[in-house]
């Protein structure tokens, strides 16, 4: 079994930060735009090499995705910058009626999406920013899993023409993907082989899943570990395969189980091979104040977890 290891920890809001910094450098037509939460996104330094191709707008996050649809107009390739809950929720109805529903080459990116946030609480995370997003029609989203797999996706979406969501976060988490590798929207990653158990994760969950498979290979559990960075538009095909040769699946996510990634792969799943599935997401709740690895815990949402709907998910094939 192939196991990964990490020698430093890194937010992968700062993986943004430095993928936008070198769009900077070699794409003319990248501009950003913030709503106050310049530090936060981590845009510094496009900002100090590219002061003209910035915009703060302010704390007016509507107006913000209405200036960065127009600015498309022009062969602009605008980069939104706030928290995911401002990202999405409050400027819904911008995103719907200015940016996708024209097709707008928009990349909203969102920061501090999910519960690991932390203290800051229920008010600013949000757990239901994918299924949002994701019944966007044409709207692409993706929710890479540490630094490296975020500053690679962040280049990606400079070249795809269309409108993409892009969610990572705010705690230091393990950097264990390549530095040097190359981005694939829709093409999912594996990480491990194995016969017993597929576990899909995005996100911080995918190292939590990679913990999860050595502890139950310890046990005589093969889990095949697969990353899902990209979740619309999904690779149906890699979940199809996976779950042909190990018979049940286990879907993990830092977001609400009613919307997400566990619902995608349960429609794929209901279309053409219904196999066992257990959900590890927060179950149609809100958020609270907490430190991300007290919080991580409490909605279930870690290693431990993971290995549990396992065993359940085993029970049921």
């Amino acid at each position: 079994m192939k196991t990964y290891t990490y020698t430093e920890k890194k937010d992968t809001r700062s993986g943004f930060g430095a993928g936008l910094a070198e769009l900077g450098r070699t794409n003319p037509n990248v501009v950003a735009l913030c709503a106050d939460l310049i530090g936060s996104l981590k845009m510094d330094e496009f900002i100090k090499e590219n002061p003209e191709r910035f915009f703060q707008i302010g704390i007016a996050e509507a107006n913000m995705m209405g200036i960065a649809a127009g600015l498309t107009i022009g062969g602009k390739i605008p980069f939104t910058g706030t928290f995911a809950n401002f990202s999405t929720g409050r400027v819904y109805d911008q995103i719907r009626q200015s940016i996708a529903y024209s097709g707008k080459n928009v990349k909203v990116c969102a920061s501090h999406a999910g519960i690991t946030l932390g203290e800051d609480g229920a008010t600013h995370q949000i757990l239901e920013d994918i299924g949002l997003m994701k019944m966007l029609p044409g709207m692409v989203v993706i929710n890479p899993c540490d630094y490296n797999q975020t500053k690679a996706a962040t280049l990606a979406i400079a070249d795809y023409d269309g409108p993409v969501y892009l969610r990572f976060g705010r705690p230091a988490v393990p950097v264990f993907t390549p530095a040097d590798q190359k981005f694939e929207i829709g093409k999912a990653v594996k990480f491990t082989e194995g016969t017993d158990v597929t576990i899909v994760a995005t996100g911080h969950l995918v190292w939590e899943a990679l913990e999860a498979s050595k502890a139950l290979n310890e046990a005589g559990i093969s889990a095949e570990v697969i990353n899902i960075h990209t979740i619309k538009p999904l690779d149906d095909k890699a979940i199809l395969d996976s779950v042909a040769k190990t018979g049940c699946i286990v879907t993990a996510e830092e977001h609400n189980y009613m919307g997400g990634l566990g619902e995608s792969v349960a429609r794929v799943l209901a279309e053409h091979n219904p196999t066992p599935q257990e959900f590890v997401a927060t179950k149609d709740t809100f958020g609270e104040s907490g430190t991300p690895a007290q919080l991580m815990e409490k909605y279930g949402l870690n290693s431990e977890a993971i290995q549990n709907a396992v065993k359940k998910v085993l029970k049921r094939k």
